[in-house]
């Protein structure tokens, strides 16, 4: 007589990491959770958490398995982050797991809250449940970098977004940049935009592009709500900007310093929020203190940032290491010339112990272009967190 060989525990949980993408750029500020219900090798219920407020991707899960007919009790749960056992906006996850007589969970990553991280195993496990830990954890915990960070540091997951020639320059000394990638290219900036909970300019990108700064194409109509910033110490964003002056203004907010004259503050008060924020020591009191920015915003439970300035920008960001991810875009073009953009401009490196590292590069063809992201490697001070 043959028996059938188990079905590694892996196997479920990639299923449930498919099904947690599904929730991507709708979720904020929770992290995306995939959930599938399994006994005897066969599904059961599948889910998952589709946005803040709505059923955790466990109960969405046991839900199914119920308008499907199947009885719970004695399945395994697969779900790719620890359940929640506090109660929320929704009730705990591990009530629902014990009454509906799961003999097993088995999870992908920890819940990254230190407040709560392993609490639910230990709920579970009183109550008899068996539970495994750590399946596809690298995965499932890469899953939601964003939602990690700023669960923990309580700032924005900040991801810098280029598009550039080879020779690193973003527009020719006038200002011309559109296209230098081509659509394929474009196609997957918008998908990083919906992802994101805000996107980030400088003010020089509003005066010389009149940026829309939205989500165009099929996922645009599924996006709601993305914040739009602008960095402008000085308040110089016209009235007439697409940003101040189009459907979306109620998601925009002007970034000035003290020094911005008054009467020009008024003004954008009439149209969007504005935001008066310190000056940066960095900058000899010129421009908007980013650190202090960052926690505004993660206060605001802004938990993803994209930032897409110009080369000044970029590198404050990226130079004191305020960003944690690039997203390159190159074409196989050479722009040349001393007075064309650069993707990075600022002070630089003074020397080559300053200068940024990255890792966990991973490159991706798209058409004649190429797209590269990478994680930025920590400072020596900040490799302890």
């Amino acid at each position: 007589m043959s028996t059938s060989a188990p079905i590694p525990d892996s196997v479920f949980m990639k299923a449930a990491l498919r099904l947690a993408r599904r929730g991507y750029g709708t979720t904020s500020p929770n992290p995306m959770v995939g959930a599938l219900l399994v006994r005897a090798r066969k599904i059961l219920g599948q889910g998952w958490h589709h946005r803040a407020g709505q059923p955790h991707a466990e109960i969405e899960a046991l839900r199914d398995a119920q308008r499907k007919g199947n009885v719970t009790r004695g399945a395994t749960l697969f779900v790719t982050l620890e359940p929640c056992c506090t109660h929320g906006r929704t009730p705990p996850c591990t009530e629902a797991i014990v009454a509906a007589g799961i003999q097993k969970v088995v999870v992908g990553s920890i819940d990254p809250n230190p407040r709560h991280s392993g609490r639910a195993f230990k709920q579970l496990r009183n109550a008899g449940v068996q539970v495994v830990a750590g399946v596809l954890e690298n995965d499932c915990r890469d899953l939601n970098e964003a939602f990690n960070h700023w669960i923990v540091r309580g700032t924005p997951f900040v991801t810098v977004k280029a598009a550039m020639t080879l020779d690193g320059k973003i527009a020719t000394a006038s200002g011309e940049s559109k296209w230098i990638t081509g659509e394929k290219a474009r196609s997957l900036a918008m998908r990083l935009r919906f992802g994101s909970d805000a996107i980030l300019v400088g003010v020089n990108t509003v005066l010389a592009d009149d940026p829309s700064l939205t989500v165009r194409g099929p996922a645009g109509s599924k996006r709601t709500g993305l914040r739009r910033i602008v960095l402008d110490s000085l308040a110089r964003t016209p009235l007439s900007a697409r940003v101040v002056s189009d459907e979306h203004s109620a998601l925009t907010t002007i970034v000035v310093t003290d020094r911005a004259p008054r009467r020009r503050v008024l003004g954008l008060l009439k149209h969007v929020d504005v935001l008066v924020a310190p000056c940066s020591d960095e900058r000899r009191g010129r421009g908007v203190d980013l650190r202090w920015l960052l926690a505004r915003l993660g206060s605001e439970s802004v938990t993803s940032l994209l930032v897409e300035g110009g080369g000044e920008v970029n590198a404050a960001f990226l130079m004191p290491r305020l960003a944690q991810r690039i997203a390159f875009f190159y074409a196989p073009k050479v722009l040349g010339g001393k007075d064309s953009r650069r993707a990075v401009a600022g002070q630089g490196a003074e020397t080559l112990d300053e200068i940024l590292e990255l890792q966990d590069l991973l490159w991706r063809r798209l058409g004649p272009d190429w797209f590269l992201t990478a994680r930025v490697r920590a400072s020596t001070s900040e490799s302890h967190c």
